[in-house]
This record gives C-alpha cells, structure tokens and sequence, in this order.
C-alpha cells in the first residue's frame, strides 16, 4: 500500500477548492446581464483576459483575497452563493481568508438623484455612480 503524502492530499483539497469557487463565480456571472464582466474587470482595475483566467475552473489562477468584496458587489452575489464562494475559498487558501470578521465596515452617504423618468437611465446612473465610488475607494486604499 502506498503511503499518501499529507501535502500532496491537502494540495489535491485545494485544488478542488480553487476549482469550486471559481465554477461558483462563473454560474453567478452567467445569470448577471451581459457587461458584467467588463464592469468587473474597469472595477478591478484589470483586463476581460484575468476576468477570465479567475473565472474559469480549468486555469490555476487564485482570486487575490483583495478583489472578493468588489466582486461580490459587482456580481450582486446572493447570500446563498456568496457563503458558497467563501466556504470553498477558505478551504483552498486557509490563510488568505478575505474578512475573517464579516462584512466590511462600512458608512453610508445617501445622494438625491433627479429621476430620469426611465427606468434604465436610471439603473445606468446608479450603477456608474457605485463603480465611480468603488474605484475611487481603491485609490485611497492603495489598492
């Protein structure tokens, strides 16, 4: 009988872990409106071909702990989806854990906006606002 080297099964574990939760982020995108991924990657400040590395099961590229909590807010993940991905995340990078305490602090700025008297307008308005927000956070956290 062969002896199993112990880093060899937790490597194998973290692999399949790496493979579960980007087939989560890729089901979560698949079900978000096309622009998604472009949306994503302006957020991170990266190129449609990472959002594609991170999001495809078959590429060894981890998500960097960093990116999780704009992805989560772009993607509009569920909870259920979201305790998935973290969940596997977790067990496929034990130290890098993004937010082990729970959600990240937080203020709130309310905006009164005029009401563009369409519906879609004013979907574009607020999502360009969010990025427009998120993107200059980064910049302050030097991300």
């Amino acid at each position: 009988m062969a002896k199993v080297n112990r880093n060899e099964s937790r490597a194998q574990g973290d692999t399949n872990a790496v493979v579960e939760y980007k087939r989560i982020l890729q089901q979560v995108l698949e079900n978000r409106p096309s622009g998604t991924r472009r949306r994503l990657a302006d957020a991170l400040g990266k190129n449609r071909s990472f959002i594609s590395q991170i999001t495809n099961p078959a590429y060894s590229v981890p998500i960097p702990a960093r990116h999780i909590e704009s992805i989560f807010e772009i993607c509009h993940f569920l909870g259920t989806e979201k305790a998935r991905f973290l969940q596997a995340y977790g067990r496929a990078h034990p130290h890098r854990v993004p937010n082990p305490s729970g959600e990240p602090r937080r203020r709130e700025l309310v905006l009164r906006l005029p009401d563009l008297q369409d519906a879609k307008k004013n979907r574009q308005l607020d999502e360009l606002l969010k990025e427009t927000v998120q993107r200059i956070v980064r910049l302050f956290e030097g991300r």
